[in-house]
This record gives C-alpha cells, structure tokens and sequence, in this order.
C-alpha cells in the first residue's frame, strides 16, 4: 500500500476495524476480523490479481496474504481507501494466542 502522503487528493482511509491485539468474529460469515497489524508471518499473495486497488487493497479478489512459510492462502486484508480497514481470516487457517520474542 502506497503511504498516505502518496494517496490522491480527497482520498480517504478507514481506521482499523478492531484494536490491534483483538479480533472480532463476522456473525454473518463466521471469518475472524483482526487488526492489519497482527498477522505476523504473513506476505503478499503471489498473484498480483489478488492485489487490487487503487490505495489498498480491496479484498474483491480472494485471499491476498500468505503464510510466509509455506505459502499457504490464509487471510484476505481490506485497506482501499473504500473498504473497512480490516484483515479476515477463515477460523481454520488461525491460532489465537501471545507472540513470544524469538
């Protein structure tokens, strides 16, 4: 994603939809809602298809983060300037808990 000092004229960014360090849980999809910032180990997806939008992403185009490990589709991240701000995680491809240091 571009830095907001790039984003056009008139452009506009949501705040987070969650507190970092908390998750929600989309009663209508039952997909986890996380803070952008709380999915360690996790990259862009590889096929620039699943990247689109014009200051973010905008999550139209199926998951656009993997596991960096593995390679694993785990996660889609809404940041365009007309999405939620958000990341949405399926239950299975998430582990709740505390990240320890190294």
């Amino acid at each position: 994603m571009p830095p907001a000092a790039k984003r056009g004229e008139g452009h506009r960014v949501a705040p987070p939809r969650v507190s970092q360090g908390t998750y929600a849980i989309s009663p209508k999809t039952g997909m986890i809602i996380l803070h952008p910032g709380d999915l360690p180990g996790t990259v862009p997806h590889p096929d620039r298809g699943r990247r689109n939008g014009c200051c973010g992403l905008d999550g139209l185009d199926g998951p656009n983060l993997v596991c960096r490990g593995c390679g694993a589709e785990v996660a889609t991240q809404q940041s365009d300037c007309w999405t939620d701000h958000l990341v949405a995680a399926a239950p299975d491809t998430v582990t709740i808990g505390i990240e320890t240091p190294g």
